[in-house]
């Protein structure tokens, strides 16, 4: 019986875990960037409707401006638990694709442009509430890792393209529509299947001296998983390999997908005994008002450190420097306690943002016009690359649609890893 009850309460911890909501939120990333796939979709599409390269590209258009619109899910995830944003996504997913799907199967006659538009719309809006819901609830889950964070989860979502083509083509789907079913129906049994784990768990209460190396591995994964992926499809294209071998290979990736999951069972499981304080659930009541009482207060105090701070101090040795500001947050810390810290007008840089505050930055708008400006040659390329390979003579265009989504899963990556890097080292 103590046992079970042991194993139970275990069980309860596990769930609670941060590292498990970042492992699972990488699972939903991975179905999470189908929008990647319209590379290999649109040449089904052009085909089975007759369209031409214009209408490809108003299909193009839509499908990028549902990737883009994540406003209305960023303002719902402040006042919607993260699973409604996750089941919205789900709907959205489902809905867009699979009317989509049933056009292209010729179970639905043909449909007018502008609805098969506004269906690519939505579905791929549905992917923006899988990307909000996952990245909120993991930054929050890791205030202190948040570019690592960032770029492992967008780096899956711009992997999901290779990650989704290889199951394609393990299932050996009769037809290519086959492709845009899977599209609709792949993520959506994969998010409802995480959709209550997903989600803020007081991560920042978690932190342990072990989490470099839980990133170390997390990334190890990665690099395995993008060589990995980069050799089946050089093998693909090189050999004749039968179905079985496809299989083979599909259920070594998904094994890679899935391993990060030790992570968290070590931390639970296999991990030393634990001051009792360090293991206790905090109710969700008492979660988030520790939680704000203690971001207020840091946020308080770096903020006041950084005004307080004499301008000599930063041309001190790193040593006497780090003494020096260590002084003066203890003394600030005794004034917070007092009450004699004054409140700040606003968060700094690196800090947490609301929109209207953010909209008053010039870092804000700098990176707006940034991604606004430079990402649409990209899409423009990633949305076209099936047919410019056709135009070339290649057949199979899935697997050069597949090699894209895998550097970019690597760029993705390597850039929340260096951006962190730099800014803790350099900043």
């Amino acid at each position: 019986m103590n046992m079970q009850l042991q194993w139970h309460e275990k069980f309860k911890v596990l769930i609670n875990n941060r590292w498990l909501v970042l492992v699972c939120a990488t699972w939903v990333q991975s179905c999470a960037g189908v929008g990647y796939l319209f590379g290999s979709i649109s040449p089904v599409i052009k085909s089975a409707m007759g369209y031409d390269q214009r209408q490809v590209a108003f299909l193009g258009v839509a499908k990028d401006l549902g990737d883009s619109v994540g406003f209305v899910a960023g303002s719902l995830c402040e006042v919607l638990p993260i699973w409604v944003i996750l089941l919205i996504g789900v709907v959205q997913n489902f809905v867009g694709y699979g009317l989509v799907w049933l056009v292209i199967a010729g179970v639905l006659p043909a449909l007018p442009l502008w609805v098969l538009c506004l269906a690519l719309f939505v579905g791929t809006n549905g992917e923006t509430y899988f990307n909000t819901a996952a990245l909120v609830s993991c930054v929050q889950n890791f205030p202190k890792s948040r570019g690592p964070v960032v770029g492992i989860l967008k780096g899956f979502a711009g992997l999901s393209g290779a990650i989704l083509t290889q199951i394609y083509l393990m299932i050996n789907f009769p037809n290519e529509s086959s492709l845009i079913f899977m599209v609709a129906v792949g993520p959506t049994i994969v998010v409802i299947a995480l959709m209550f784990i997903v989600r803020p768990v007081g991560g920042h209460k978690q932190v342990k001296p072990s989490d470099n190396s839980s990133f170390f591995f997390t990334y190890s994964v990665c690099l395995i998983l993008a060589i990995y992926l980069l050799a089946v499809l050089v093998i693909e294209d090189l050999v004749d390999v039968s179905q079985a071998i496809i299989t083979l290979f599909a259920v070594i990736l998904i094994l890679l997908i899935l391993l990060p999951v030790i992570i968290p069972i070590r931390l639970v499981f296999f991990s030393g005994p634990r001051p009792p304080a360090e293991d206790s659930l905090l109710s969700e009541a008492q979660k988030q008002e520790a939680c704000k009482s203690e971001q207020d207060v840091n946020e308080i105090i770096l903020s006041e450190v950084e005004d307080e701070k004499p301008p000599e101090v930063d041309s001190l040795p790193a040593s006497e420097r780090q003494k020096r500001i260590a002084h003066l947050q203890a003394k600030l810390f005794q004034a917070a306690a007092e009450g004699a810290v004054r409140r700040r007008k606003g968060p700094r840089r690196g800090e947490d943002f609301t929109l209207m505050q953010a909209l008053r930055k010039a870092d804000f708008w700098l990176i707006f016009f940034s991604l606004v400006l430079a990402s649409g040659s990209g899409l423009t390329v990633i949305d076209n690359f099936g047919q410019i390979c056709e135009s070339l003579g290649y057949n199979d265009t899935t697997k050069y649609v597949s090699m894209i989504s895998v550097w970019n899963f690597l760029g993705r990556v390597g850039g929340g890893y260096f951006s962190e890097l730099v800014i803790r080292c350099h900043c």
